[in-house]
């Protein structure tokens, strides 16, 4: 039976491959989410894919996992250095957290240096572009055992 993870995207990932395509490359989210869907499915994961521009509707989700997934995959977006309410629903999951970032926030703006989630998360993908999130995947899939 594959173990569940939930694979979150916060605001603006929705542009990915139409929004600065020089800063995040030109894969758009629906491609991702369909080569980690495979992935997933070689690690014996099964993904629950889902991506808001809302803080609440992501924390909903992050609740909604405890007790349904083994583990999340998270792109908070901006959301990273501003929501301590995502951290707070982070930090009420049980299960395995790995952050994921399309560039290399530590290069970018310094308010972009600091990730709240960060503090909770298990692994931290940083700055491989959209292949960070298969990194992400197989490192849930690590931690999961």
């Amino acid at each position: 039976m594959p173990k569940t993870v939930y694979f979150l995207n916060g605001p603006n990932l929705n542009l990915l491959g139409q929004r600065q395509p020089e800063l995040y490359g030109a894969t758009t989210l629906a491609e991702v989410e369909a080569e980690c869907t495979a992935l997933g499915a070689e690690l014996g994961l099964e993904l629950v894919c889902r991506q808001s521009n809302s803080e609440g509707q992501l924390v909903d989700w992050i609740q909604e996992a405890r007790g349904r997934a083994e583990a999340i995959v998270i792109n908070p977006g901006g959301y990273s250095h501003t929501s301590i309410a995502i951290f707070d629903a982070l930090n009420a999951f049980e299960g395995k957290v790995v952050e994921v970032h399309v560039s290399n926030i530590h290069a970018r703006e310094e308010f972009r240096h600091f990730s709240y989630v960060t503090l909770r998360a298990d692994g931290v993908i940083i700055g491989c572009g959209t292949h960070g999130y298969q990194l992400a995947l197989r490192q849930a899939a690590q931690l999961l055992g």
